[in-house]
């Protein structure tokens, strides 16, 4: 059984959430959060609380397992882009640049590995 959490009008462009959501993208939960526990990038904190949320969602559907035994793995991930503030910046001869200021919101699914016991003959 699959839980999602999602993270809505985080203040960082889609484009830079989705170079750390296509690293986590298949990876199991715990090479995931120790992934991005320890990446240098700013947009990784958030992302990591958001993948701990998912597993706590899917240890709350699944409340005889728990998430070290079962093993948890990112099935999707997604980063689309959410609300754009448009800004004003001053520029040469009385003219202004636009500022946007783009967010993003993403979603994780995460599910148990299936172990595919078929026996080949």
């Amino acid at each position: 059984m699959e839980a999602v959490a999602k993270l809505r009008n985080y203040p960082t462009s889609p484009r830079k959430m989705r170079l750390l959501a296509d690293e986590i993208r298949g990876m199991q939960i715990e090479k995931a959060l120790a992934l991005l526990e320890h990446h240098p990038q700013h947009s990784s904190t958030p992302l990591h609380k958001l993948l701990w949320s998912a597993v706590k969602n899917w240890e709350q559907k699944n409340e005889s397992k728990s998430a070290a035994d079962a093993s948890l793995i990112v099935k999707t991930i997604f980063v689309d882009g959410g609300r754009v503030l448009k800004r004003m910046r001053p520029a040469p001869q009385g003219r202004g640049y636009r500022v946007r200021k783009r967010s993003n919101h993403v979603t994780i699914i995460v599910d148990s590995k299936i172990i595919d016991k078929t026996v080949k003959s």
